[in-house]
């Protein structure tokens, strides 16, 4: 039997996402439940891989199926496709199964061509409804032109400019129909101008290309970028979805919209959403046109708003979410065209998520698993100061379309935001509306500025997907992108000038408004409450100073998983003495200057011990090569030749001889510790000394120093270093008549030492994955020049996220299992958390879940995403909140270590037995084994 590529709406459900993608699924699911969905057809995203399995190129197959499909279409609807008499058109949607808004591509009004075009025309002679027939063909000219064939755009921008310059006229609508006509004649000869043929007029070949083109349009580069940011694979492939049109354009009784069942920006339970009559969907998305208030479309077609309520509140109830749902009105009749989960805010998802469980809609376990972790990050950071932003006076307002405050220097283009952020500048990206190939400078900008667009434009979702700061559809701006320039209020702006913008009312400043940190409460509290009861991974923070300590604390850190103490050094008091060390010619001499850097280094740890009040502090020893802490510059060699009584020659040859070819890999961590002894002796004084003068002033406080030896990749590395630590240590404690305990651990950021965890495992107290060198060190990658080709490797589908930002489970994730599986038996009281910038990123926080760690460490405003972040893996891997048992209980895992003990008894017998015997065994084995399953499921199932 043949393949299944294609099922009508009527053949799947929202269960279906995989294979029918979302778009695909929730068309499928709105039709089972009797909602006014147009009826058509969906082709696989296993069509999809085929599709590229195959060269790009649809094969005969699949393209069979997809005309049975419309065969049945055409039955359905009462309409031929190509016919002169009675023609269906069509509309061709992308659908992957996590929604991508924006950046796959879409045709409408296929299946026109002059024929049917003039038949069409002949059949009705309204001339509004043959303004209405242009107006559908030479959109679909110029989108067939653009997303099938690439065609810029702009070519037919241009031309539609013009005529409405020539006609004197402001808007697309107020074009007639033998101005739309001519448009549609200028549209093909542009074509055949630019491919050098003419525009297709069979209307099969116009749906196998635009077939084609969404299936390519899973690969193009912004979808490729928005994939990467979002963690949604490459081989999930794209669905397609074909369905009848239905004209938002057809006249002035008609139109289209877009609207969600609560706020998108602030999670208010009230209908928003923008409608445009005589339009078709892509005004209102693209912007082109400023739309009126969902609410209006009461005034303007009362029998279909009163329906679309209804479905409102079908759809929310139904899939217990807020829905960002598309539609068209056509001669006052409701079709529904997308429902899907909406996009939102991060403090909306906290509201709705909150709200959606006191309306019974959620679980507790349910509303922290719905919310995204990463767009917390954007609760997290600073919003304008209240008092400088009651002094400032706003230039003008727009729409407040994604919260937050952004100021900076402004740009004109995606391309020069991304080129001026590379350099360190703040910028502002101002356009009159962005477009899908804008993604990588909206990503590189503070924040956007459009002049058109509403709520559910480009610019607004895009936006408040990634949690930047968004105004749009500022209609005061008089624009010159050509010119790099614009005016509002009086002022005239230029490329460079400095804005800020708020995203939460709208209102556009002159000039930049100081930002202060943002203040968390209410609903973020409540979901973090509910995160905590379900994570099993602590969550610690990487901080070198008190302030990010008690920034993380606040956030909810339990502990510091990682204190670089080399950043003390750099500080303007230190940085001489540690110089001196460097630069001295005796142990002596090193212990000398030492000495003079342990009394900062000590009251560097005393304020981090106090801002943890007790929670672990995990100090790491010394680690990046010398090199580093000398000065380059001549002017500076000069002063520590004087500072040191050494000639200027001197201090050169010593700043030449720290030069390595590889320093990465060279002279640091632990092997400045084996090559200076006494830099570990001072480090561990300082740390013994500030825990026991912590532990003194707050006995109620558990102070339990945990000192990290870096870059270890042999066990007598370790034994080497950690008997320097602990004679120290126990020497400081003696003198000190003090009881302290302490641990000493190692970082685990060479391959070696996860292959030799075992050895290692037996001197450490813990081990810590440094998975920035980890990854560095397991595929050969400078975390410092990579980026300098990782984009072709994307390009290439060799790599699909940058391995530095995202854990890579394949290679390092078997590295760290390794030392784990190795490093738990040799010493069971070992605890393993990460360190590396992994520890904050969600996907590998889940991992790390899975794999036991027992925690992980970021960035003091990351500790947020990595609560919730764990609290999901728990939940996922438990089936919380879902009716099901969350954990094994003490009774199943009683049966399971029985099972496990008659398992290895039978094993054991088995070495001893004969081999007649041994079959017996085996079979017992088996049944030990199978009863340890069934008590396993039998858990699971209660």
């Amino acid at each position: 039997m043949a393949k299944k590529w294609v099922y009508m709406f009527t053949e799947g459900n929202a269960d279906m996402r995989e294979l029918l993608g979302g778009k695909g699924a929730n068309l499928a699911e709105m039709t089972n439940i009797g909602l006014p969905v147009p009826q058509g057809f969906t082709i696989t995203t296993e069509a999809c891989t085929q599709y590229y399995e195959d060269g790009r190129k649809i094969n005969d197959e699949i393209m069979a199926q997809a005309m049975d499909g419309v065969a049945k279409m055409e039955e359905i609807n009462d309409k031929k496709f190509g016919d002169l008499n009675n023609p269906l058109l069509v509309s061709v949607r992308s659908g992957a199964r996590a929604s991508m808004p924006g950046m796959m591509d879409t045709i409408l009004n296929l299946g026109l061509n002059d024929e049917v075009v003039a038949a069409m025309i002949a059949g009705n002679p309204d001339p509004a409804f043959e303004r209405f027939v242009y107006d559908s063909y030479r959109r679909f000219i110029q989108m067939f032109s653009d997303v099938v064939m690439e065609v810029g755009k702009k070519y037919f921008e241009q031309l539609i400019d013009k005529m409405k310059e020539q006609k004197g006229v402001k808007y697309d609508v107020d074009l007639t129909a033998a101005d739309l006509k001519e448009l549609a004649g200028q549209f093909k000869d542009e074509y055949k101008k630019q491919l050098g043929k003419d525009f297709p007029s069979d209307p099969v070949e116009q749906l196998k290309l635009a077939i084609e083109a969404v299936f390519r349009s899973w690969d193009n580069p912004r979808a490729n970028v928005y994939r990467r940011d979002n963690d949604i694979p490459y081989s999930w492939g794209t669905a397609v979805n074909v369905m009848p049109m239905v004209f938002g354009n057809l006249n002035n009784e008609s139109g289209t919209g877009v609207a969600f069942t609560r706020d998108p920006a602030t999670g208010e339970k009230k209908l928003m959403g923008e409608f445009l009559k005589n339009a078709q969907g892509e005004d209102v998305v693209a912007g082109v046109r400023t739309p009126m208030p969902i609410t209006q479309m009461e005034q303007e077609f009362p029998e279909a708003y009163a329906e679309f309520i209804k479905v409102c509140d079908t759809l929310e109830n139904h899939y217990h979410d807020m829905q960002d749902m598309e539609f068209t009105v056509e001669n006052k009749k409701l079709y529904m065209l997308q429902c899907r989960n909406g996009k939102r805010t991060a403090q909306a998802a906290l509201k709705i998520a909150c709200d959606l469980v006191a309306e019974g809609h959620k679980t507790e376990a349910e509303a922290v698993a719905m919310i995204d972790p990463r767009n917390l990050d954007t609760l997290l950071h600073p919003q304008f100061d209240a008092a400088a932003l009651k002094a400032a006076k706003p230039l003008g307002s727009g729409l407040g379309a994604s919260p937050g405050a952004a100021a900076g220097k402004i740009v004109f283009t995606a391309d020069d935001a991304v080129a001026w952020a590379a350099r360190g500048e703040k910028v502002v990206l101002v356009r009159l509306e962005t477009s899908p190939e804008d993604i990588t400078g909206m990503k590189s900008a503070e924040g956007i500025l459009t002049v058109r667009g509403g709520m559910t434009s480009h610019a607004a979702v895009v936006a408040r997907g990634m949690g930047e700061c968004c105004v749009s559809g500022c209609g005061d701006i008089v624009m010159d992108e050509e010119n790099k320039k614009f005016t509002l209020g009086g002022k005239e702006f230029h490329e460079g000038d400095t804005i800020s913008i708020d995203g939460t009312t709208g209102n556009i400043y002159d000039g930049l408004i100081p930002t202060v940190d943002a203040q968390i409460a209410g609903e973020f509290g409540k979901i973090m409450a509910w995160a905590d009861k379900y994570r099993k991974l602590r969550v610690r923070t990487n901080a070198d100073t008190p302030e990010d300590a008690k920034k993380a604390r606040e956030l909810g850190a339990e502990g510091i998983g990682l204190c670089r103490t080399e950043h003390m050094f750099f500080a303007e008091d230190r940085i001489a003495a540690f110089r001196e060390m460097i630069c001295a010619d005796t142990a002596e001499a090193r212990k000398k200057a030492l000495d003079k850097i342990l009394p900062y280094q000590q009251s560097d740890f005393e304020q981090l011990f106090e801002a943890l009040e007790g929670y672990p502090v995990t100090i790491r020893f010394l680690d990046p090569p010398l090199h580093e802490f000398v000065p380059h510059e001549e002017a500076e060699q000069k002063k520590l030749a004087e500072a040191l009584g050494k000639s200027l020659d001197e201090v050169k040859a010593i700043v030449e001889g720290l030069k390595e070819f590889n320093p990465m890999m060279g002279h640091r961590g632990c092997r400045l510790a084996v090559t200076y002894p006494e830099i570990a002796e001072m480090q561990t004084r300082a740390v013994i000394r500030a825990a026991i003068n912590v532990q003194k002033k707050h006995s109620d406080w558990k102070v339990v120093p945990e000192i990290m030896i870096p870059l270890i990749s042999e066990v007598k590395e370790l034994k080497f270093v950690k008997k320097i630590v602990v004679e120290t240590a126990d020497a400081e404690i003696e003198a000190a008549g003090a009881e302290l305990k302490y641990q000493v651990g190692t970082m685990i950021e060479i391959p070696r030492a996860a292959l030799t965890a075992d050895e290692i495992a037996k001197e450490a107290d813990f081990f810590c994955f440094g998975t920035n060198d980890l990854t560095q060190m397991t595929f050969g990658f400078s975390r410092d020049d990579s980026a300098k080709f990782l984009g072709a490797y994307y390009d290439a589908k060799i790599l699909e996220n940058d391995p530095f930002a995202k854990l890579d489970q394949n290679g390092v994730g078997k590295l760290m299992e390794m030392a784990i599986r190795l490093g738990k038996p040799v010493n069971p009281a070992l605890h393993v958390g990460i360190c590396g910038e992994h520890g904050g990123d969600p996907t590998s926080a889940e991992f790390c879940h899975r794999i036991g760690l027992d925690y992980v460490s970021c960035s003091p405003f990351r500790v947020p995403v990595a609560r919730l972040a764990a609290a999901q893996a728990a939940i996922k891997e438990g089936d919380q909140g879902c009716g099901k048992k969350s954990f094994v209980d003490d009774e199943t895992k009683e049966k399971l270590k029985e099972a496990a003990e008659k398992a290895q008894s039978i094993a054991r017998e088995l070495a001893e037995t004969s081999a007649e015997v041994a079959k017996a065994g085996l079979a017992g084995l088996k049944a030990g084994i199978e009863e340890a399953k069934r008590a396993y499921n039998e858990s699971r199932k209660s």
